[in-house]
């Protein structure tokens, strides 16, 4: 990006002996016994992010005596990790903060390490988050396959060098973003658990039916909810469910739309198209950097906010699309019903997913996949009226602002890209940001 202040290579600031750049270990110096269920966490390439490690990650742990044999590759406060190598995650960094000091740089990471006066740790993480350095790091990554980065490319990448005091009001300007967008995450987070929690207890487990047969009252409920349960089961396909359910096939409760070969509609024009939302957008949350086809596709294949996709091969998920409208690709599904409300048949699919990966996993092909008759095979016990009405009270609630959360989180996002390469150049001034910020961040 053009700049108003100073510049300066990475590389001429590991010649200064300001930074140390160094490669995670060697994948012969972890092996699988090394990994145990509570130890010294790992952070692998899949858990580097935008900026941050992310929260979400479950990081591998291994054993106190391999982390002693790795210390040099231990972890601190201020640090920066850059995912070297894959597809998705070549170009992504992350400034390691408190909760990761002590974990161990992964083996498809390469470690940056700050002690410097010219850059301030937390700029330079902001820095590299902006879009114009991501590109840089992957356009120069080595590799058609499978992009690769190493130590030499990332000395070659140039930082702007604006006056101390103005690094650190930016960085801390940025942060309050990024925190915001962690607390939605979280909060996110949580609000799934809950709704998960109460489907599984309710139309999984049938704790309130079962309680009623015991001749105990529900826990937690209300005496109006709980006189719409019955007292006893009945069987069926999928073995005893309540008396006066049903159980019916996941394919039969919504339809389950697979998207197109959208490399046959085209756009119109430069000016008119719909991002394509393929597994790694759904994933990502976001249509950034997405291939573009005909905005004049039938509705049914547009997808929007709100909607619930299932990419039923490679990564199978099930998620709700907030990223903006765009065209749905083959192998993804959009679902829809006009049977059962969207918690249900979003919270039914999602239930049945650690079968589904388990189908995929089993295929011998290079993209595990499942198929049709899958969906037909998955029951879920479908109750009356009346109980998914008073479930639709608590859960539908608790999407409905999930959703919500994911949207803000996407305008923070936007908010941030916007705004960061203009302060990180100097062509807009941090007051002017705050003020453009403000109403995003309330």
């Amino acid at each position: 990006m053009a700049s108003e202040w100073p510049e300066i290579q990475i590389g001429e600031l590991v010649r200064r002996g300001e930074v140390t750049l160094q490669t995670g270990p060697f994948g012969s110096q972890l092996h699988k016994h090394d990994y145990i269920e509570h130890g010294i966490p790992v952070v692998p390439t899949e858990a580097i992010g935008r900026g941050l490690i992310l929260s979400e990650s479950v990081l591998p742990q291994i054993t106190s005596e391999k982390a002693s044999e790795l210390k040099r590759h231990v972890l601190q406060r201020g640090d920066i990790l850059f995912a070297r190598r894959g597809a998705q995650a070549t170009g992504l960094s992350a400034y390691v903060d408190d909760d990761h000091v002590g974990a161990l740089c992964g083996t498809g990471a390469i470690l940056l390490r700050l002690r410097s006066s010219t850059l301030d740790s937390k700029f330079l993480a902001s820095f590299l988050a902006t879009n114009e350095a991501f590109e840089w790091l992957r356009t120069h990554a080595v590799g058609a396959v499978m992009p690769n980065l190493n130590t030499g490319i990332i000395s070659k990448l140039t930082v702007p060098v604006p006056p101390p005091s103005v690094q650190v009001e930016i960085a801390s300007f940025m942060s309050a973003i990024e925190c915001r967008i962690q607390l939605l995450k979280k909060e996110d987070a949580t609000l799934e658990a809950i709704a998960q929690a109460l489907f599984k207890s309710w139309f999984a487990d049938f704790d309130p039916v079962r309680a009623k047969a015991e001749g105990r009252e529900p826990d937690g409920m209300a005496a109006a909810t709980t006189a719409l349960f019955p007292d006893s089961f009945e069987d069926s396909p999928l073995g005893p469910i309540p008396h006066g359910w049903q159980a019916r096939s996941l394919d039969s409760i919504a339809n389950y739309l697979n998207g197109l070969a959208l490399q046959k509609f085209p756009p119109e024009s430069e000016d008119e198209f719909l991002p394509v939302i393929k597994i790694a957008q759904l994933r990502a949350g976001t249509a950034t950097y997405a291939d573009r086809a005909s905005a004049r596709l039938k509705p049914d294949y547009v997808v929007h906010d709100g909607d619930v996709l299932f990419s039923w091969s490679g990564s199978l998920e099930v998620e709700f699309w907030c990223g903006g409208d765009g065209a749905l690709n083959q192998h993804l599904f959009k679902v829809t019903s006009t049977e059962v409300p969207k918690w249900f048949y979003y919270l039914a699919t999602r239930q049945h997913l650690p079968m589904f990966r388990q189908i995929a996993a089993s295929k011998a092909t290079t993209m595990g996949h499942i198929q049709r008759q899958h969906l037909t095979q998955a029951k879920v016990a479908v109750p009356p009226l009346p109980v998914l009405t008073a479930a639709t009270e608590i859960i539908e609630p608790l999407l409905d602002r999930r959703i919500s959360n994911s949207l803000q989180m996407r305008q923070l996002t936007q908010l941030r890209d916007t705004l960061l390469p203009r302060l990180i150049s100097g062509k807009l001034r941090l007051p002017e940001a705050q003020s453009l910020s403000e109403e995003a961040i309330a």
